[in-house]
């Protein structure tokens, strides 16, 4: 199997939900009878950085054969589309050779929620800062059942109540407001620049990042999809705010 990386074309384009490709490899169900595509290049977003994974379907030539993607993973580079064939050529051989020009589908409605999930997620990240709480972002969730950020460090318990009204406000203020989201990969120490000064430790000196930025506000570094513009997300409300061993939790959900 060819062990080159999958190029990501919603790295650079995350609008288009159609694009075409060609297959690597087709791996025939396993134990729990799901079968993998491999490509060349995808618009696929895999499972990955606190967001779910696309799902929708790839074809062959005119519909001939139709794969219905399930489930996206990554792997060493190389992108995993997990799934069925649904429906098969008249002598019912599936036309997934290496080699074969196939089109790709992403679910619509899955990605746009998927996407106004990640982006109010740093969203929040931003209004931390904005209402006065300098935590450092840790670990985000961006799945529809029960979205939440955490933060290192915590907020004394008097003032919770207060933060979670001032923190949802400051929220939709700027979804109201709206602001362009803007997505480029650059060499690091024009990304060290984007980002205010800082990157993560892991983040190698060598690499090219990929950064996201909301509006004017320093960017981070990111590889999922978001909205185009802050409006899209709609509304923000901030569910819950938790402190527990040094850590504070923000759940929230998109309108």
């Amino acid at each position: 199997m060819d062990s080159r990386p999958t190029k990501l074309d919603y790295y650079a384009d995350m609008r288009s939900l159609v694009s075409e490709s060609t297959v690597v490899s087709f791996l025939k169900g396993g134990d729990d009878g799901r079968s993998a595509l491999i490509l060349e290049s995808t618009i696929f977003h895999p499972q990955g950085g606190g967001q779910p994974a696309d799902t929708g379907f790839i074809t062959v030539g005119d519909g001939e054969a139709k794969f219905a993607v399930e489930d996206v993973r990554s792997r060493d580079g190389i992108v995993y589309h997990y799934g069925h064939v649904e429906n098969l050529v008249g002598d019912g051989v599936v036309e997934f050779e290496t080699g074969k020009a196939v089109h790709l589908h992403v679910d619509e409605s899955r990605r746009k929620l998927n996407s106004r999930l990640h982006s109010a997620g740093h969203l929040l990240d931003m209004c931390m800062k904005n209402v006065g709480l300098g935590l450092e972002p840790g670990k985000g969730y961006h799945f529809p059942d029960g979205p939440f950020v955490e933060y290192k460090g915590v907020i004394p318990p008097s003032e919770i109540s207060n933060k979670q009204k001032e923190l949802e406000t400051e929220a939709n203020a700027l979804i109201s407001k709206g602001g362009k989201v803007s997505i480029a990969v650059l060499p690091y120490d024009e990304a060290l620049e984007q980002c205010g000064g800082f990157l993560p430790d892991y983040i190698p000196k060598e690499s090219t990042p990929r950064i996201v930025k909301l509006g004017s506000n320093p960017g981070c570094p990111c590889g999922g999809t978001h909205v185009h513009n802050l409006s899209e997300i709609i509304s923000v409300k901030v569910s819950q705010i938790r402190t527990k061993k040094g850590v504070t939790k923000v759940s929230y959900t998109v309108g």
